[in-house]
C-alpha cells in the first residue's frame, strides 16, 4: 500500500484526486497508477485502470491471473468492473468510500455471485493516511473554490 500512496501523491502533487494504485504478482509490482482524469480529460484514467492496464502490457495479456491489486481508495463501480474482468486475486482497500465505492459501500460488484469471478477484498491498509491524503486534497480545493468567489 505504501507504493500506492506514493501513487497518491503524484496524483496530489499534479492537482488531480489523489488516488494511487499498483498491481503486484508474485512480490513485484507489474502497474503502475494514480489519477489522471483532469490532466487527460478522461473520465477513465482512474488509477486503477491505468494501473490494470499497465500490468496487462507486462503480461502480455487481459487476464492479470494470479495478480493482487493494492489501491487508496475504494474503488468505483467502473473500476470494481475491470478489477472483476481482469481476474484479480485479491483487492485490497485503503479507504472506504461510503458515497461512491463498489467494493463494499455502495455496492460489492468484485464479490456479485452472478458474475463469473469472485475477488477477495481487505479493507483497512493503512487506512489512516489513505484518508488523510484525501481529506487534506479536498480541504485545499475547497479553500481554493472559496478564495476565487471572494475574488
Amino acid at each position: 500500500m505504501l507504493e500506492a500512496l506514493k501513487e497518491a501523491q503524484i496524483a496530489y502533487d499534479l492537482g488531480e484526486v489523489p488516488i494511487g494504485a499498483v498491481v503486484e504478482k508474485d512480490g513485484m509490482i507489474i502497474g503502475r497508477g494514480h489519477n489522471l482524469t483532469e490532466r487527460a480529460k478522461d473520465p477513465t484514467a482512474h488509477a486503477e485502470m491505468i494501473a490494470l492496464r499497465e500490468a496487462a502490457q507486462v503480461l502480455g495479456g487481459w487476464r492479470l491471473l494470479g495478480c493482487n491489486l493494492y489501491v487508496t481508495a475504494e474503488p468505483c463501480a467502473m473500476c470494481a468492473g475491470a478489477i472483476v474482468w481482469a481476474r484479480i486475486k485479491k483487492l485490497y482497500i485503503g479507504t472506504m468510500d461510503p458515497k461512491g465505492g463498489a467494493c463494499g459501500s455502495v455496492f460489492n460488484i468484485p464479490q456479485e455471485p452472478r458474475l463469473n469471478h469472485y475477488v477477495e477484498i481487505e479493507t483497512g491498509i493503512m487506512q489512516q493516511e489513505c484518508h488523510d491524503i484525501l481529506k487534506a486534497f479536498f480541504k485545499q480545493l475547497r479553500k481554493k473554490k472559496s478564495e476565487e468567489i471572494q475574488l
